[in-house]
């Protein structure tokens, strides 16, 4: 066909052909560099469950009270065996727990007529104490007292279900470690005054919390006043409880962040139960405790 073409048309039809063979090799090359569609965009990162980084106020609900806490920075220390301890952050609370707060879970202020008298949550409250449980210190912004580890657990199960946080006793570690807040040394007697209700200051009872001056971490009260519950990680559950600081009631060589004392039966001689009631310490004037939150 293209032999019969003149010369001008087959030069013609020759030009056509290069051109349709430029333009589809150069097709793929300009698909090869078209800019490659934009990825598709990232799901957004999962945020993290907020918590609080200072210092915070935790109400009980559909009450008026709350309980101050305050950061503890994680870290290790030595403790009063000389051990190196590793200590995790948490919170604690500022001061001990008042009555103005264990009141509502005590005599179940926080229910209803209604519910009292269906005896709603009947087991997991303190019976009636025996005798006067404030030792006739005083009940507002003083320390709960004359209560068992028992019963300061039974608090922090109380106030979880509340709020839904995770409340609990500090370990023995937790609160030595809280206790000296990053110092290694004992206050002088000069310094104790300044910072412990004891023996020699009390006036043989506790006082309100918060009246001396705080540890450098802003911690009220950690020595003297009352002794404090704690936690000793893997021991007999049979075991008798401990308590930390010394008291109102302790002399001075005893009031420090490494000191400890177990229940004895002194602490319940004249409870007339038999057995002994498992909430109240009917000779325990000088034992109470704080909490700590997990963070």
């Amino acid at each position: 066909m293209i032999g019969s073409l003149s010369r001008a048309s087959r030069h013609a039809y020759a030009w056509l052909i290069v051109l349709l063979l430029t333009l589809t090799l150069a097709a793929p090359a300009r698909a090869a560099d078209a800019p490659a569609p934009p990825a598709p965009a990232a799901a957004p990162a999962a945020t993290p469950a907020a918590k609080p980084s200072g210092p915070y106020a935790q109400e009980i609900p559909k009450t008026t009270v709350a309980i101050d806490m305050l950061p503890i920075p994680g870290g290790d220390f030595k403790n009063a065996k000389g051990e190196t301890v590793k200590i995790a952050p948490l919170f604690m609370s500022k001061c001990e727990i008042t009555w103005d707060a264990y009141d509502i879970f005590a005599f179940q202020m926080d229910m209803s007529d209604k519910d009292k008298a269906a005896g709603v949550d009947a087991k997991s409250r303190p019976s009636r104490p025996y005798g006067d449980q404030t030792h006739g210190f005083g009940r507002p912004g003083r320390p709960a007292i004359h209560i068992t580890r028992f019963a300061a657990q039974g608090f922090c199960d109380w106030l979880n279900k509340k709020t839904g946080k995770k409340y609990r006793l500090p370990t023995d570690a937790e609160w030595e470690y809280a206790c000296r807040a990053g110092s290694t040394t004992t206050p002088t007697d000069a310094g104790l005054k300044e910072v412990a209700w004891y023996y020699d200051n009390s006036d043989d009872k506790t006082h309100p919390v918060g009246k001396k001056s705080p540890n450098p971490w802003g911690l009220y009260d950690m020595l003297g006043n009352v002794m404090e519950y704690v936690t000793i990680p893997g021991e007999d559950p049979k075991a008798k409880p401990t308590a930390m600081g010394g008291s109102y009631d302790s002399d001075a060589k005893d009031v420090h962040c490494g000191a400890k004392k177990t229940q004895t039966p002194d602490w319940n001689s004249t409870d007339p139960q038999n057995p002994k009631s498992k909430w109240w310490l009917s000779d325990g004037p000088f034992v109470g405790f704080r909490i700590v939150c997990e963070q």
